[in-house]
């Protein structure tokens, strides 16, 4: 399997709610069109625990994508990088709710 992990904090105005409910149709979007196998459930951070070690980000929430394979990630990103519809409607929904992104990928061994 190939992963995705986003680390990321809402918009200013933007609640938790909002970017799940755009998140769920985004990844429903992916299913159904075969282009991600499952994703987990939006994570709030947890600061407070000494095994919270990143002093780098300062990001609020996760999610974590997990895909077949490469092949599958890569066909994604080219799904995605023409910005065209049906697929830039929901990834904008998403994206626009985020602020500041980061993208962390890799492979199980």
């Amino acid at each position: 399997m190939f992963h995705m992990l986003t680390c990321f904090n809402l918009k200013d105005g933007v609640t938790v709610s909002d970017f799940e409910q755009s998140y769920r149709a985004f990844v429903a979007y992916m299913r159904n069109n075969g282009m991600v196998e499952t994703s987990g459930p939006i994570g709030n951070r947890q600061r407070d625990t000494k095994m919270d070690t990143d002093a780098e980000r300062d990001h609020q929430y996760f999610v974590i994508m997990s895909f077949r394979d490469r092949a599958q990630v890569d066909l994604v990103y080219a799904h995605l990088k023409p910005h065209k519809e049906p697929a830039e409607s929901v990834h904008a929904s998403v994206y626009s709710k985020a602020r500041n992104p980061i993208f962390i990928c890799w492979q199980d061994l």
